[in-house]
């Protein structure tokens, strides 16, 4: 199965990735992850991002599309993928669609969470507490929310008006969250 897995910050998807590889047996892509391999590995990719990094500029979305066209190159990707924080925008959408064509390896599902806004600020809150993390106070929460809205949120419509949308309650406990996942997937 080939899953485009969308929500907001701190909506769980990084959880759910892990489980749900586990469940059905196919590689966690997180484009965070993909790009701290590259950058710890030096790969030629990885070098071309850590200058960016370096001169405080974001990653282009050509070289992180880069990076996942060179990740879903890996044999272990036959088999499926889900692909956890990409894309975060129409254009990235649309470029993403070309390149898995392109390899033979379109998305076959996107798997929104939902989750009220409100519970995802107690969460990033907990986290924060638990974690020590700076970056999940409140006001850089709502701010992460607000540009979710409004650049990434509109991507699930990109995949609902190809039919391969389904919309997830992400409130709940991690396993009834899985569970209704899985359930979307079938």
């Amino acid at each position: 199965m080939r899953i485009v897995l969308l929500g907001p910050p701190g909506s769980g998807k990084g959880t759910q990735a892990a489980l749900l590889k586990d469940r059905l047996g196919v590689p966690h892509i997180s484009t965070g992850d993909l790009l701290r391999a590259a950058v710890r590995d030096g790969t030629p990719l990885g070098i071309k991002a850590k200058a960016a990094m370096d001169a405080g500029e974001l990653v282009s979305d050509a070289l992180m599309l880069d990076l996942i066209e060179e990740r879903m190159g890996a044999p272990d990707i036959q088999a499926g993928y889900i692909l956890d924080g990409y894309p975060r925008n129409l254009a990235q959408a649309h470029a993403l669609d070309e390149v898995l064509g392109r390899l033979d390896l379109p998305v076959q599902k996107a798997l929104a969470l939902n989750v009220d806004e409100d519970q995802i600020v107690g969460r990033l809150a907990k986290r924060a507490e638990q974690e020590g993390r700076s970056d999940d106070t409140e006001e850089v929460v709502r701010n992460r929310l607000a540009v979710y809205r409004e650049q990434t949120a509109p991507v699930t419509g990109h995949y609902a008006e190809r039919g391969l949308l389904a919309e997830v309650d992400g409130i709940g406990s991690i396993d009834e969250i899985n569970q209704r996942l899985t359930a979307a997937l079938h």
